[in-house]
């Protein structure tokens, strides 16, 4: 009797460290990357493409560096350094040891170009036989796999030569292996029949079922997940019988939008949730539903209290996304040094508008467009102050284009790109109209050249006019 109760105290002391978080060191030593920092991320989830900072690799003058992170079940992780992206899976108690790739900067056109993606790897860690070395072994096998028989995938679509594929990889990977290894082979697998065979999303919709929460902020299903559903529920409201959708949207009737969704994609319980919201946080973006109706839907007690923490948290990052920048929202106050080491505040002063430009002074669209700004200037002064935000390319080129260019504006320069990536700056010149309280006046600000003239001119005529009909009274 003695033992049976020291086997069950056993039992629930293992079920209970099992679900606690358990500390990860990562460790890596490469010279090249000597005083050189990498930061790793991982998604806070699959809807809104929000990252979070999971940990940071800070190497000395040697080039060692080492860093500790909670796990408590797997996690996928990445670092964007260079010209790559590094990707890894953590386990809880498993500590990595990474080898890293010779360091290569990006060159100046890829820092100048929005559209660049950095290359994606798998690490090799010392460890040799840990869960990345299998996926990144499992990666290039698909890779080989697919390369060869490319023609007769893509091209000839055979089921067969798909079949052959599917059969190695199974051999592979058995039904024997980890499950995260299982999940991401059959999602990969999913993911290029659905491309290889033109598949409609609802053909295959319903695997998605069996996917649970605990592998939704893997690669593997994020790809597949976004491509299934991505604007679905756009093409829904412009297909035959799309007045139905367009109508339950409009009328904020959750239901009946959730009804759609089970009933096309044949997805339940929490996949059916997910989904949803994604196809809600899509259609917000496609000028075929009103803004406002998406919200309040996106906004409702399924969402806002949902028991899954993913979906929970993907609300919030979306109700986040769709209130930033929007117009009547406070803008980010962006206080920077200017030319001259001096620290100045947009938010500084409060009698006029505010017409802040990111720009970068080595693009010859960005001095063009800067070079206009005496025009705006011009004629606007008297209710217009002009911010320039500058990206940091070297003390140097800056000064020596705004000491040829006399560009009547505050020019603050984001060293660290601190304001770049708050703002969510993808391209440049980008730009934004405040009004004196520091909020926003609209969601697309046209550039000096591309018609900001106008579109300020006439609504500031608008403003001015309604504003002294309202004192008037």
């Amino acid at each position: 009797m003695a033992l049976n109760k020291f086997s069950f105290l056993l039992v629930v002391l293992f079920l209970l460290a099992a679900g606690q978080a358990q500390s990860v060191e990562i460790r890596c030593q490469n010279a090249e990357y000597a005083k050189k920092t990498i930061e790793f991320f991982t998604y806070s989830d699959p809807v809104s493409g929000k990252t979070e900072t999971a940990f940071t690799l800070q190497f000395d003058a040697s080039g060692k560096a080492v860093a500790n992170t909670d796990v408590k079940e797997t996690k996928y992780v990445f670092s964007d350094f260079g010209v790559f992206r590094g990707m890894l899976f953590l386990e809880a108690g498993k500590n990595i040891e990474l080898k890293l790739p010779p360091f290569k900067e990006k060159s100046f056109a890829d820092e100048k170009n929005p559209y660049f993606s950095p290359v994606p790897f798998w690490f090799i860690t010392e460890n040799k036989n840990v869960l990345t070395d299998k996926v990144s072994e499992f990666d290039q096998f698909f890779n080989y796999l697919t390369d060869k028989y490319f023609n007769q995938l893509y091209i000839r679509q055979s089921k067969a030569a798909f079949d052959s594929i599917k059969t190695e990889l199974d051999k592979k990977v058995p039904d024997t292996a980890a499950k995260t290894l299982i999940w991401y082979k059959n999602l990969k697998l999913k993911l290029i029949e659905a491309d290889i065979f033109r598949m409609r999303p609802e053909a295959y919709s319903s695997e998605l079922n069996a996917v649970t929460s605990e592998y939704w902020l893997h690669p593997a299903f994020m790809e597949l997940f976004n491509k299934t559903f991505d604007r679905q529920l756009s093409f829904s409201a412009q297909a035959i019988r799309g007045s139905e959708v367009k109508k339950a949207v409009e009328t904020r009737n959750l239901p009946a939008v959730k009804s759609f969704v089970e009933n096309k994609y044949k997805v339940s319980g929490k996949m059916a949730e997910l989904v949803l919201l994604k196809l809600l946080h899509d259609a917000y973006y496609s000028d075929e539903f009103s803004k406002a109706a998406i919200k309040e839907l996106v906004r409702n007690p399924l969402f806002v209290q949902n028991s899954n923490s993913i979906i929970k948290t993907a609300t919030k990052n979306i109700l986040d996304k769709f209130g930033f920048m929007a117009t009547g929202s406070k803008a980010p106050v962006v206080c920077l040094n200017d030319l001259d080491g001096q620290k100045k505040c947009t938010n500084k002063g409060q009698s006029k508008f505010k017409y802040i430009v990111f720009a970068d002074v080595e693009t010859r669209v960005c001095q063009e467009q800067l070079k206009y700004l005496s025009r705006i200037d011009e004629l606007f002064n008297k209710h217009l102050e002009i911010y320039v935000i500058l990206r940091n390319t070297g003390q140097e080129s800056i000064h020596h284009f705004f000491n040829e260019q006399k560009v009547p504006a505050e020019k603050l320069v984001d060293t660290d790109n601190e304001f770049i990536d708050l703002y969510k700056i993808r391209s440049f010149p980008q730009c934004f109209l405040l009004n004196e309280k520091h909020e926003v006046v609209f969601e697309h600000v046209k550039t000096p050249l591309d018609g900001f003239e106008q579109q300020f001119g006439e609504w500031l005529r608008n403003e001015l006019f309604m504003r002294q009909r309202n004192q008037s009274k």
